[in-house]
């Protein structure tokens, strides 16, 4: 099935605006709640994995020495980048940043339907690669926000970043070395304008309820569960919850109970 990507390039290109009318007039040195984190490693971050992106969708045949890097540098590659990337001068990263996202949705809109891309982990559609963007995206801006003591006003993208937080259960368990469940969960989500969002069999066992906002949290680390709305009916259920993540790389850390209040 060929997926129509403007809309959810829409809502990439709006969560990004939005991060970047708030970082323009900050101060990059402020620490994020991303441990050795400030707002120049979190924007430093966003350019390089759109950089990376770029290459996946343009010269494919290239990203094999991304991966052999990703290798030989281990858990610390993503870290490396970022602390390089906070080096470089605020406007030209910025500059970068911009000028990065636009060319890597141009280069998305022009690849031919059913284009598999390669990555770090399994290779990806257009479709999977923007809302991998779109999670990224949205979760680098809360930790912005919860530096600066601001609110991130719920958008379009949660519903992108709770459908990968669904279809990325499996991957979760594997980077915590455990045995997936082999039954689906069911899920049901509300979103802030009261819409609910539904995954899965409604028979099903186990399931997850609560907010959108909630579960986006859960997924991206971003909030401790204990912080959240989000009810679990079943052993498995709660324990993915524990362990829920949707971003690539090795298991994350999380957030402790009670950071943000």
């Amino acid at each position: 099935m060929v997926v129509d990507l403007r809309p959810i390039l829409g809502d990439l290109a709006a969560e990004s605006q939005a991060l970047d009318d708030i970082v323009a007039g900050a101060d990059w040195a402020t620490p994020t709640p991303a441990e050795g984190w400030t707002i120049a490693h979190q924007i430093a971050h966003l350019a390089w994995t759109d950089a990376k992106s770029l290459i996946a969708v343009r010269t494919p045949d290239e990203f094999q020495a991304e991966i052999k890097e990703a290798l030989a540098t281990g858990e610390n590659y993503v870290d490396a980048a970022a602390r390089e990337g906070a080096g470089t001068p605020r406007d030209e990263l910025l500059a970068q940043w911009r000028a990065g996202r636009e060319a890597l949705a141009e280069a998305l809109l022009e690849a031919p339907p059913g284009t598999k891309f390669p990555w770090y982990g399994p290779p990806m559609s257009a479709a999977s690669m923007v809302t991998a963007r779109v999670m990224e995206t949205w979760a680098h801006s809360q930790d912005v926000h919860d530096a600066l003591g601001l609110r991130h006003e719920p958008a379009g993208s949660l519903r992108h970043i709770a459908r990968l937080g669904v279809r990325t259960r499996d991957f979760a368990y594997a980077v915590n070395s455990l045995a997936a469940p082999t039954e689906e969960f069911r899920v049901e989500l509300r979103m802030p304008d009261g819409e609910v969002l539904t995954f899965g069999p409604e028979d099903a066992g186990q399931r997850v309820t609560g907010s959108a906002l909630d579960f986006c949290f859960v997924v991206t680390q971003r909030r401790n569960l204990a912080d959240t709305d989000l009810e679990a009916t079943g052993g498995d259920a709660e324990e993915w919850l524990r362990i829920a993540q949707a971003f690539a790389g090795p298991a994350g850390g999380g957030r402790k109970a009670g950071q943000f209040g």
